[in-house]
């Protein structure tokens, strides 16, 4: 006896409702809707900060520049964390900062942002007296919410590429740090600028969570007076 298949795909294509013109303008609508939702956070970001970004020479005077971590390479500051790094040497020459907060991860033995950043400045001219390390700055947020409760950062200078100086200074901003931002300079437009810019347009949603919830940091700790030692020079 002849064995018929059933036709699986002829019954599903008679049981889906046709897509009429209305069904098709909701889905834009809807997809219309998901992108701004999702560029919100972005555009928060960039209103925002934006007013607080100046460049070396015209930015105002602190007590602290904070400069976060950006990878290791061979042990060494990679590329963008070494341009991070001259800027803030710059700015100590100028006498618009009198010390710097080195902020990175250190969550394993073999990795050490702080004092790799630390070495880089001090080879050149920043006194190792006045390079203050933050072993514990394992994202923006963590970095900002330690400079002011444990390093008792009150206005400073952050430091960072173009694409993430606004995230920074949000953040800051939300843990009581007065900021301005300096974006480094120096930095080629390759596929890790662009591939950082498509990252903060992920990371402005957690940065407006952490702006307005304001977790503990993942590490809090005691207290340290690095910072208040390093301005008492």
């Amino acid at each position: 006896m002849e064995r018929h298949r059933p036709d699986v795909v002829g019954w599903l294509r008679q049981r889906r409702p046709p897509r009429t013109r209305a069904s098709q303008r909701r889905l834009l609508r809807v997809a219309v809707l998901g992108c701004v939702l999702a560029l919100l956070p972005a555009t928060w970001m960039n209103v925002t900060a934006s007013a607080r970004v100046r460049s070396a020479a015209g930015v105002p005077a602190a007590p602290v520049a904070v400069v976060f971590g950006a990878g290791l390479w061979d042990g060494e500051p990679s590329p963008y964390l070494a341009h991070r790094l001259d800027t803030a040497a710059q700015l100590y020459r100028a006498g618009r900062v009198r010390a710097v907060l080195v902020t990175g991860d250190n969550s394993r033995r073999d990795y050490d942002e702080p004092s790799a950043m630390r070495h880089y400045l001090v080879r050149r001219g920043v006194p190792g007296s006045q390079v203050v390390d933050d072993y514990a700055g394992f994202d923006t947020w963590d970095s900002c919410a330690r400079a002011r409760r444990i390093f008792g950062v009150q206005r400073a200078v952050l430091i960072s590429q173009g694409f993430h100086i606004r995230r920074a200074l949000v953040l800051c901003r939300a843990a009581g740090v007065d900021a301005y931002g300096v974006a480094a300079s120096s930095d080629p437009r390759d596929i890790t600028w662009y591939y950082g810019g498509v990252r903060e347009m992920v990371a402005a949603g957690k940065a407006a969570w952490d702006a307005a919830v304001r977790p503990d940091p993942r590490f809090l700790g005691p207290r340290e007076r690095g910072v208040e030692r390093a301005l008492e020079r």
